[in-house]
């Protein structure tokens, strides 16, 4: 399958950022798909249903224009952040016929298992998805957060089209073998959080003024002194930004576009406004030299705190 050069992640419009508003959320959509853009990242845990839902109001009438992307795996308990990981053959099925239902489709075009876990053998799990494929449910399989020797297995036993992980200038683990291992078993793979949870745009920071409902304020990375050591990190893209003549979202955006064809960032958001800046990325070409210079100042492993809380890391790299 083919898809725009830049996505559009979804899970904002359902929670985790903040209030929520599905008028607004269904403008952004439109206004996504009227710019080209055609891959639509969900997942059955956003909102605990809530997203596809939208979704699904969204498609109808384009289904042959766009690609849905969904997944499943992460099983949640209602009211809170805690959730167990389920690969089962038997929750994958029932997840995937809720999914289709709550989307509206016959088919979804690329469905993800969102975290593994080690209590599945991974044979039972792909196996589980290509029969969906087999049964037409779905077109195409994707895993995300998986270390490179995962996904060599799971390509052995079918094919994946796709992995997806958390990938920016201040996230820079799929470099350390996921990429490589992707581009041998012939997977693209899709960055999410391209914008470090909106920390690179420069617009964030105060953790503290996020909200009690916002995903950052209990987020290591936002926390009071890893926030304050993670500034100089904005400062440094803030510079480069301006003199490139962009904004820094748009920086970050094109940074991720240079390092291959086959890497498409999914970048989140639930207004129009924020829409047209990070799609104003495709229009910014950075040569050789400003590549070296942004990955000289912003090496791997620049971050303070963890990507996620420790409930939040279940399942990553796995």
């Amino acid at each position: 399958m083919t898809v725009s050069a830049l996505g559009l992640g979804c899970m904002g419009m359902s929670e985790f950022y903040g209030q929520t508003d599905d008028v607004e959320s269904l403008l952004t959509l439109e206004a996504a798909y009227a710019a080209g853009v055609s891959l639509f990242d969900t997942a059955d845990a956003y909102g605990f249903g809530h997203n596809e839902e939208l979704l699904g109001r969204f498609i109808a009438g384009k289904r042959n224009n766009v690609c849905i992307a969904s997944k499943c795996g992460l099983v949640r308990k209602a009211d809170a952040y805690e959730r167990r990981v389920d690969n089962s053959p038997a929750y994958i099925a029932s997840a995937c016929e809720a999914s289709l239902k709550r989307l509206r489709v016959e088919a979804i075009d690329l469905y993800y298992l969102h975290r593994l876990n080690l209590e599945t053998p991974l044979e039972e799990s792909i196996g589980a998805l290509a029969q969906l494929v087999k049964q037409g449910k779905i077109k195409a399989i994707g895993l995300c957060e998986v270390s490179p020797a995962t996904l060599r297995r799971a390509a052995a036993i079918h094919p994946i089209a796709a992995v997806q992980s958390e990938y920016s200038l201040w996230t820079r683990d799929p470099e350390l073998g996921v990429l490589q291992a992707c581009r041998e078993v012939g997977a693209a793979f899709v960055a999410y959080s391209p914008l470090g949870r909106g920390f690179l745009t420069g617009k964030i920071t105060d953790a503290g003024a996020l909200g009690a409902k916002d995903f950052r304020s209990f987020n290591p990375r936002f926390a009071d002194q890893n926030l304050q050591r993670n500034l100089h990190i904005v400062e440094i893209v803030k510079v480069i930004a301006a003199e490139k003549g962009c904004t820094p979202a748009q920086l970050a955006l094109a940074w991720l576009l240079a390092q291959g064809d086959d890497i498409i960032p999914i970048p989140g958001t639930k207004r129009t406004r924020y829409l047209q800046e990070n799609l104003g990325a495709l229009q910014v070409t950075l040569s050789e030299a400003e590549l070296s210079r942004i990955s000289q100042a912003l090496p791997g492993g620049i971050a303070a705190g963890e990507r996620y809380s420790e409930e939040g890391m279940k399942g990553i790299n796995a």
